[in-house]
């Protein structure tokens, strides 16, 4: 623990620069070139031989590279991309890329793994880091299904017994850990229905099939109707962002869509609610004379996060942070790709609190998201701490 120490917080400086250089030079998803090419460096420059991976990303290996059913890697994972947002944050590292920016705090994140896999390097130079970590810097989180699947594909998790990763939470002290047994996100699908019939005037509604009216109805009854084909204890939420329809007050259209976000809190639901949506939307416009294409574009499932994981975190989090840092966090309906990895092997994301304590309140995918940037430090150390804890227990 004291090396560790020791060595994130001779690496402090250093790493609160690579964030705001990051911060300076967002990239969206799968165009996280440059950003690959900081972290990469960095890790070579530290006698470490990371692996690129198709397009964007990186995996790197540190310490034993033996891996046994029995003893296996504990991956950290970081995602790299940024946000198509107006950065406002108004500090001397604002993004200098127009609309794009680190609102989602991908930059402390990388920069928290990052420093992590610095300090396991200098344990594993000491003879001192008795498993093998792997550090995942994966792009395209921001969209869906999300870039977890391709890094996945990509063997990332071969040789992997247990993942672990954090989201800054704004709204969470500094020093404060959030974590959660079980689903701590939402799956979160995009929806989308299009609407067709004949057209017709305003004033003969009942000689053809009024396309605005039937998307009214599927906007209202829709989500009822889920409500009672689903369990309600899943957190089954159909909120619709967007509709389109027609161009004239008097001309009934031909034409229109309605488009939306599907989310659940349960992954059982989540697998039912594409069948029950579709036949829901069905059921709806059966008696009103349009047809309908529906599209649902499935996302992320929810992150469900392992009890044994999840108390290595709160484990190590109590050696960095404190006694009192761990605090349980409330289930999010935000999707996050992370999920993907925990299909495959068992994990935990835990929510690193990033607020000034007695400072304002940001919110993430915000322009003005600022963050306390001792975070950066307390995420590196919490991450290899966990990391050495997850591989002794």
């Amino acid at each position: 623990m004291r090396a560790l120490a020791a060595s994130v917080a001779a690496h402090r400086h250093e790493l609160v620069a690579i964030r705001r250089d990051l911060h300076a030079h967002p990239e969206l998803a799968r165009a996280e070139a440059r950003t690959t090419a900081v972290v990469e460096a960095r890790l070579r420059e530290a006698g470490l031989h990371p692996r690129l991976l198709t397009g964007t990303g990186l995996i790197c290996d540190i310490g034993p590279t033996t891996s046994t059913p029995v003893h296996r890697r504990v991956a950290l994972r970081a995602d790299l991309d940024a946000l198509p947002v107006t950065d406002r944050c108004a500090l001397p590292w604002e993004s200098t890329v127009r609309g794009v920016a680190h609102a989602c705090g991908h930059d402390v994140h990388t920069t928290a793994v990052l420093g992590a896999g610095l300090a396991l390097a200098d344990l594993a130079r000491d003879g001192l880091l008795t498993t093998g970590v792997r550090l995942i810097f994966q792009p395209a989180e921001e969209v869906q299904p999300g870039g977890a699947l391709d890094v996945v594909g990509q063997g990332a998790l071969d040789g992997v017994g247990l993942i672990f990763a954090v989201h800054c939470e704004p709204k969470l002290d500094l020093g404060r850990l959030g974590t959660r047994i079980g689903p701590i996100t939402s799956a979160s699908d995009e929806v989308q229905v299009t609407v067709t019939g004949p057209g017709g005037h305003t004033s003969r509604p009942h000689l053809t099939g009024d396309v605005v009216f039937a998307l009214g109805q599927i906007a209202t009854q829709v989500p009822a109707i889920l409500g009672r084909r689903l369990d309600p204890r899943s957190g089954v939420n159909l909120t619709w962002g967007a509709v389109q329809a027609g161009s004239a007050h008097n001309a009934i259209p031909t034409t229109g869509t309605i488009r939306g976000t599907l989310r659940c809190l349960d992954v059982r639901a989540w697998e039912k609610a594409s069948e029950v949506f579709e036949a829901a939307v069905g059921q709806v416009v059966a008696s009103l004379g349009v047809e309908v294409e529906v599209r649902h574009h499935r996302g992320v499932p929810p992150v469900e996060n392992d009890e044994r994981a999840t108390g290595f975190l709160e484990a190590a989090a109590r050696d960095v942070l404190g006694a009192g840092s761990v605090v349980l966090t409330e289930q999010s309906l935000g999707g996050e790709d992370f999920a993907w990895y925990l299909t495959k092997v068992p994990g935990a994301m835990a929510r690193l609190g990033t607020r000034t304590p007695g400072g304002r309140t940001y919110d993430i995918h915000q322009g003005d998201l600022r963050v306390d940037e001792r975070a950066v430090e307390a995420g590196a150390l919490l991450l290899a701490r966990t990391a050495v804890l997850a591989g002794m227990g």
